[in-house]
């Protein structure tokens, strides 16, 4: 009676949300690709590469647990090598990602929304021997149909914000036993492990494996950019300070170009780097610059051009995707996005592991853990409002010391927490053994 329940009122939601991502989905671009795939349709390239093969099905929603599932995937295949992987995601972007970051041999697929007939559709033809939830996204229907099945679960790199958790735990009758059923679940920290524990996870499933993104953040070898190529191109000094904003989120854009205009009257060669969370908004990024008189590039717009002269752009404005790192790479002073205008928080162990000097806002649930430790260890700045943002930024840029002192402070926190994917793959072998 709940599944039955659950399932018409999901499905009443789906068509009356579907044309808010339809749309989103249209500006995002190549939507019609793998569309069947997200009701469970596969073609039948697929279907042969999965005949008599044991199964590993591992989900990434979008680009963050791409890169996560990237490093697990290594792991696995060095000690499993006769496992047949098929990855999944929510996000084109994340397929995207998928496509540049993974080989052929690794079948690419969307995850099928969660219907019941679409869900047993998916099921029926992966026949997977286990599935791994990369980070937390919990479908009931997804969840039932694999249990019917016999097919172990496992929740990988689990975090639960405090509004997750209230949410779980509010409707206790429909997923206390979908926790339970999980095989076992990989917690980021010991916060994180109590909260799975007190929403059904069975204790002796839990363990608390550390967060596989300090594994996951190291530069992407395989299509390097050379990002003081690209800043000549661009007429920027190669003596200019650059302010990147990292995955930034609407509203915080403009805040950027605001302060960027008042930090360069101190500071004449600095240069601004904004990188959007959601590539597609970068139109509507432009137009935030041209109304404060911010003279920008877009990315695309450079490959097509040969040279700018000194002086004549202040900003390069990112509307591609899978570049942030080397930008950070090259960054003075990096502000982390979604944590100032917007809440949740962006990654900030990817610049860390660079060894840069970062500072973000105060909304940095996604990352509570993580964010305590660059705290305590005086890894990274974090700023009230909008006003001390712009007073740290300023006096980061002009102390070179003080951003050393950061950048080696924030890479320790990285080294003392590597690990998580290896004790991570030991706990998937030993229960697949």
């Amino acid at each position: 009676m709940l599944r039955t329940l659950y399932d018409i009122l999901f499905t009443i939601l789906l068509v009356l949300s579907a044309p808010y991502y339809l749309m989103r989905m249209s500006r995002r671009g190549n939507w019609r690709e793998g569309f069947g795939q997200r009701s469970g349709r596969y073609d039948t390239k697929l279907k042969q590469a999965l005949t008599n093969r044991h199964v590993l099905w591992i989900h990434a929603v979008s680009v963050g647990e791409v890169n996560l599932c990237t490093q697990l995937i290594q792991a696995i295949e060095a000690r499993l090598p006769n496992v047949k992987i098929v990855v999944s995601t929510t996000t084109s972007t994340g397929m995207g990602e998928l496509r540049r970051r993974l080989p052929t041999h690794i079948s690419k697929i969307y995850f099928p929304i969660d219907r019941r007939a679409w869900v047993v559709r998916a099921l029926s033809t992966i026949k997977p021997k286990a599935v791994v939830l990369a980070e937390g996204e919990i479908w009931p229907n997804f969840l039932w149909r694999a249990r019917e099945r016999g097919t172990p679960v496992f929740l990988v790199n689990a975090r639960l914000s405090e509004r997750s958790w209230r949410g779980y735990k509010r409707f206790g009758f429909l997923f206390r036993p979908i926790f339970a059923s999980l095989a076992g679940v990989g917690a980021q920290n010991e916060a994180d492990a109590e909260r799975l524990r007190a929403i059904g996870c069975r204790p002796e499933a839990v363990r608390v494996m550390g967060s596989m993104k300090f594994d996951a953040a190291k530069l992407d070898e395989r299509r390097p950019l050379d990002v003081p190529a690209l800043f000549r191109q661009l007429g920027v000094s190669p003596e200019a300070r650059v302010l990147v904003g990292g995955s930034t989120h609407a509203g915080e854009e403009a805040l950027l170009a605001e302060q960027f205009l008042r930090l360069r009257e101190r500071f004449p060669g600095l240069f601004l780097v904004l990188v959007p969370r959601h590539f597609e908004r970068g139109r509507e990024v432009g137009r935030e610059l041209e109304a404060r008189g911010v003279r920008f590039a877009y990315r695309t717009e450079v490959m097509s051009r040969s040279q700018f002269r000194e002086g004549e752009l202040d900003c390069l404005l990112v509307n591609t995707t899978g570049e942030l790192k080397h930008f950070y790479n090259h960054a003075t002073v990096i502000f982390v996005g979604k944590s100032l205008t917007a809440q949740g928080g962006q990654n900030p162990i990817e610049p860390a592991a660079l060894g840069k000097a970062i500072v973000f806002g105060p909304n940095m649930q996604n990352f509570p853990g993580v964010v305590r430790s660059f705290l305590a260890k005086d890894g990274a700045v974090q700023a009230r409002d909008a006003a001390e943002l712009e007073r740290v930024l300023g006096e980061l840029l002009a102390d070179e010391q003080r951003r050393q002192e950061l950048g080696r402070n924030a890479l320790a926190v990285v080294h003392e927490n590597l690990g998580a994917v290896e004790r991570t793959v030991e706990m998937l072998i030993s229960h697949l053994e």
